[in-house]
């Protein structure tokens, strides 16, 4: 993608989610219940440690996350709720990557074909689309004048990073999983504020979209990020250059 085309995907994520907080406090809860399945301790669970710091990161009371652990161990609550993921094609065949953690697949299977066919796309069947996506750990800084690019791409690669990219307004950190928690800790050693960190899908192929279907588009992410059920769309679009979210 452009260095435009991924800053705007940024900033949109991060917009909705900072805009929908209660929303996004429903769905980390999910996470945290689920990861907590196996184990509440997260010096030893990895994917628990994750979703504590993606609570932490949406701004979460710690109160609520210490909450909702202790209610999955202690009631086994989250055995209620399971990962579902769908994959599809939006407008002008974008592919797209729906995560959902759901204690009713009927209901969540059933809004999320409505909101494909309602926004000019459709579901596919499983392994349709994931072929073209890699999933990396992917940190994101924003460029200052405090930061030294040269120092911080010395520090992400030595401590486990696969790649390092200077985009226009950014810098893209990428690793494989399993590095991901070795490269993150590294960077906050270092006193670096990051705008993103996370495990997720990255397209090894885009679809680039004029402006009114990227509008369209948007329509469709809105839609499925609106839903409780759902937890983290993924998908190759590059939008038009400009294309601006209301």
């Amino acid at each position: 993608m452009s260095g435009h085309s991924k800053w705007h995907n940024i900033q949109a994520k991060k917009g909705k989610m900072d805009a929908k907080r209660g929303k996004v406090f429903t769905k980390i809860g999910k996470e945290l219940m689920m990861a907590a399945k196996d184990g509440a301790n997260p010096d030893t669970n990895a994917k628990l440690r994750d979703v504590i710091a993606k609570a932490k990161a949406a701004n979460m009371p710690n109160d609520n996350i210490t909450r909702v652990i202790k209610k999955a161990a202690g009631e086994n609550n989250s055995a209620d709720f399971e990962e579902i993921v769908y994959e599809g094609y939006g407008p002008n065949g974008v592919a797209v990557i729906v995560e959902a953690y759901t204690d009713n697949k009927n209901r969540t299977a059933g809004n999320v074909r409505h909101s494909f066919d309602k926004f000019g796309g459709n579901l596919g069947t499983t392994g349709s689309v994931t072929f073209m996506f890699n999933k990396k750990g992917q940190i994101i800084i924003e460029k200052t004048d405090e930061i030294d690019e040269e120092e911080l791409m010395m520090l992400a690669l030595d401590s486990g990073a696969e790649d390092f990219i200077a985009e226009e307004n950014v810098y893209e950190i990428i690793t494989e999983p399993e590095a991901f928690d070795g490269v993150k800790e590294a960077i906050m050693g270092a006193k670096i504020e990051m705008l993103e960190s996370e495990i997720t899908m990255i397209p090894n192929v885009t679809t680039s979209l004029d402006l009114e279907t990227s509008e369209q588009f948007q329509k469709l992410i809105d839609k499925l990020l609106d839903d409780d059920d759902v937890d983290n769309v993924y998908h190759n679009a590059e939008f038009d250059e400009n294309f601006e979210e209301n």
